[in-house]
């Protein structure tokens, strides 16, 4: 008896092993993508990560150009498309000015005309994968463009509500400012960041909010949401949601550099 025990709970333990959802994907930041520059960080790593296995999708957080031009987003873009997996895009300082024919509305524009397969519509949007929900909010300003960062009280409405929309799932947000500053840098910090705090604070389900733009790496828990910050390409971060389906998913980020 107490081997067909074993045996069948080894069994349903196998069984449950299988059946656990596991999301990967891939963060990358603050390329600061340039025509002109002599090395092509980003072709190198984009290689990087056609090898890696399981990445459902890539997102690049931010500065992904070096200055708002729209012959430079276009170069980024046919890059980008080489990846194996689809991309998400979270507009960053250097990416738009309204006074250099890049607005915010542009740039999107930009992105759906090159890139057929790309869906969202506006800065700020959600996309599901294996039930975890994937918050992209928009800090930017492509009106006078400054380093610091400003989730417009509209940004702040529409997250609170995207949240609403979704109490039994685990939410990670994406993001070019951190609300939780890896160092003290000042110029870069966010306005206000205690009125985003406090929306996500009404809400268990989020996990994380993944940013770049400090140029550190440094993952710090606050009330119970991980806070990840990345440093710039040649690095990018591997993230896996352990367990997604569940509660209490585990979240495992790894730092790889591209030499």
């Amino acid at each position: 008896m107490k081997k067909f025990l074993s045996i069948f709970l080894a069994y349903f333990l196998c069984i449950s092993a299988a059946l656990a959802k596991d999301v990967r994907f891939v963060q990358v930041t603050d390329v600061r993508f340039s025509e002109q520059a002599e090395n092509n960080i980003l072709e190198k790593v984009i290689n990087d990560i056609n090898k890696q296995k399981d990445v459902k999708f890539v997102v690049f957080t931010g500065d992904n150009i070096n200055k708002p031009d729209k012959k430079e987003l276009s170069a980024f873009l046919s890059e980008a498309k080489r990846l194996n997996c689809p991309f998400y895009m979270v507009i960053g300082d250097h990416d738009v000015n309204k006074h250099k024919d890049l607005s915010k509305k542009e740039y999107i524009k930009a992105i759906r005309k090159q890139v057929r397969k790309y869906k969202p519509e506006t800065p700020n949007y959600a996309f599901e994968k294996e039930g975890v929900i994937f918050i992209v909010a928009d800090g930017s300003k492509d009106v006078i463009p400054g380093t610091m960062g400003y989730f417009k009280e509209d940004v702040l409405t529409w997250l609170d509500s995207e949240l609403s929309l979704y109490p039994d799932n685990n939410v990670i947000i994406l993001q070019h400012f951190p609300v939780v500053p890896p160092e003290e840098k000042e110029t870069y910090y966010t306005y206000k960041p205690e009125n985003y705090l406090k929306v996500i604070a009404k809400h268990s389900n989020v996990r994380a909010v993944i940013a770049g733009h400090f140029g550190v790496n440094k993952e710090e828990t606050v009330n119970g949401v991980l806070h990840i910050s990345t440093a710039p390409a040649p690095y990018y971060r591997i993230i896996d949601i352990l367990d997604a389906d569940t509660k209490n998913p585990t979240i495992w980020a790894q730092l790889k550099e591209v030499k």
